[in-house]
C-alpha cells in the first residue's frame, strides 16, 4: 500500500521488504536518465559509478568522520552516484552526498558536541513509564542547525540536475519494517514543509529505540490520515545499499527501445562500493555484571554487532551478484579506547582523528567482510597429492 507523507511526492519513500522494488527501480532509472543528459550537455562521458553506505554506531560514527574529511584531504574522494545513511550514518549522509565543502560542517558534528548537545535524562520513573529514557530535543536542535534551506537546494539540484541520490533509513515500528527515503526527492518537492520532514527523518533514523522517543510521521493512504512510529533504522539494518530482491528486471524494464544504448552503457559501467563500518570487526570483551538491566543491555548490543556483521556480508553477497566492486572500512581492533559516557567528545575527536589518518596516509578499505575466507572447502584426500 503506497503511503506517502501528506503532500510529498509518491517516490519519497520505499519499503525495503521487496514491495516497492518496481518503484525503486524507476526511481534508479530515471537517475540515470537525468545523469546522462548532464554528461551529454557537457560534452563528456559518464564515468564510473562509486556508492556510499554508512552504517550506525551512535558516537563511532566519529570515524566515518574523520575517513570521509581525510579522503578529501588526499583529493581521492569520489563525486558519489548514491548515498545511504542508517542512524549516526545517516546524520553524516548529507555532508558525504554534498561533498568536501561540508567537511567542516562534518568535522564539528563529530568532535565539537558533547552528550549535552544530543540527549537529557527524563528520569528514572519516566525511563520506565514513558516512551525513552531520553529526551532527543537537543539532537533535533542540532539536525536544524544544519538542515536548512540552503542544504535543501543543494540535494535537490544533485537529485534533479546530476541525478545522484540520496537515502536514509528508518524502521516503521508499526507494521515492522525498514523504510528508505530519498531525500532527493523530498528536497527537491518544493513542499513546505520540505525542511522539516527532511530533518525529522534524520532525527528518526538515530532515535534508538528505548534510549531516545520514537518519531511519529503524518501519513495519508486514500482518503486516510494517520502517523506512523518511526525509529533507528539500524533496528532492521546497520546498513544498506538496495534491497536483495531488487534486480535488474527491475531497472532495465524502465528503459524504453530507444534507451536501449543508455541501458547498455548503464549495465556496462564501471562501479564501486565503499562501506563505512562504525564499530570495530569483531566482539569487545566486557565483564557484565549479575543484573537484569545490564544482561539485557549487553545482549542487545551483542545482538547488534552480529547483526551488523550479517549486513555487511548481505552486501558482500550483493556487489558479487551485481559486479560491483566491494570496499569496506571499519574500526581497527587496535583502537581500544573505551567510552566513559555516550558521546564523550574525547573519544569521539580520538576516533575522528584515526579515520582521518587512516584516509589521508594510509588504506582504510578491505575488499572482504571481516572474518570471511575466501579459499573455498574442499574434500580431498592426501594420497591425491602425491
Amino acid at each position: 500500500m503506497r503511503a506517502p507523507f501528506l503532500g510529498m511526492p509518491d517516490d519519497c519513500r520505499m519499503v525495503l521488504d521487496g514491495g516497492d522494488d518496481e518503484l525503486l527501480g524507476r526511481i534508479v532509472v530515471q537517475a540515470a536518465q537525468r545523469e546522462f543528459g548532464a554528461a551529454q550537455r557537457a560534452g563528456r562521458p559518464v564515468g564510473p559509478a562509486a556508492y556510499l553506505a554508512i552504517s550506525g554506531g551512535s558516537e563511532n560514527g566519529a570515524y566515518g568522520a574523520g575517513l570521509l574529511t581525510g579522503w578529501s584531504k588526499r583529493g581521492t574522494r569520489p563525486v558519489f552516484k548514491a548515498v545511504t545513511g542508517v542512524s549516526t550514518g545517516a546524520l553524516s549522509a548529507p555532508f558525504a552526498f554534498l561533498g568536501a565543502q561540508y567537511d567542516d560542517e562534518l568535522e564539528y558534528v563529530y568532535t565539537e558536541i558533547t552528550r549535552a548537545d544530543v540527549m537529557s535524562g527524563r528520569g528514572v520513573l519516566a525511563a520506565v513509564f514513558s516512551d525513552s529514557a531520553y529526551d532527543s530535543a537537543q539532537l533535533l536542535r542540532l539536525i536544524r542547525r544544519f538542515v536548512v534551506a540552503d542544504l535543501l537546494k543543494e540535494v535537490a539540484h544533485a537529485y534533479e540536475v546530476e541525478g545522484r541520490l540520496l537515502f536514509v533509513a528508518t524502521t516503521n515500528l508499526d507494521v515492522p519494517v525498514g523504510v528508505l527515503w530519498n531525500m532527493g526527492s523530498i528536497a527537491a518537492s518544493g513542499h513546505p514543509r520540505a525542511t522539516d520532514l527532511f530533518g525529522r527523518i534524520l532525527l528518526a533514523s538515530a532515535s534508538i529505540p528505548g534510549l531516545f522517543p520514537p518519531v511519529m510521521i503524518d501519513i495519508e493512504a486514500g482518503n486516510e490520515r494517520y502517523q506512523e512510529m518511526h525509529v533507528d533504522g539500524g533496528t532492521t539494518a546497520q546498513v544498506v545499499l538496495y534491497p536483495p530482491t531488487l534486480g535488474g528486471s527491475e531497472i532495465f524494464r524502465h528503459f524504453g527501445a530507444s534507451d536501449a544504448n543508455r541501458a547498455r552503457s548503464l549495465a556496462k559501467r564501471g562501479r564501486r562500493l565503499y562501506v563505512i563500518r562504525n564499530s570495530r570487526p569483531g566482539p569487545e570483551p566486557e565483564t557484565v555484571n549479575r543484573s537484569t538491566f545490564r544482561i539485557a543491555g549487553r545482549a542487545i548490543s551483542t545482538l547488534i554487532q552480529n547483526q551488523g556483521i550479517g549486513d555487511l556480508y548481505q552486501l558482500y553477497l550483493l556487489t558479487q551478484r551485481d559486479g560491483i566492486d566491494f570496499n569496506v572500512s571499519y574500526i581497527p581492533s587496535s583502537f581500544t579506547d573505551k567510552i566513559d559516557a555516550p558521546f564523550d567528545r574525547t573519544y569521539m575527536r580520538k576516533l575522528y582523528a584515526l579515520g582521518h589518518e587512516l584516509a589521508l596516509n594510509g588504506d582504510p578499505w578491505h575488499k572482504l567482510p571481516p572474518g570471511y575466507n575466501p579459499q573455498p572447502f574442499t574434500f580431498y584426500h592426501p594420497q591425491e597429492e602425491r
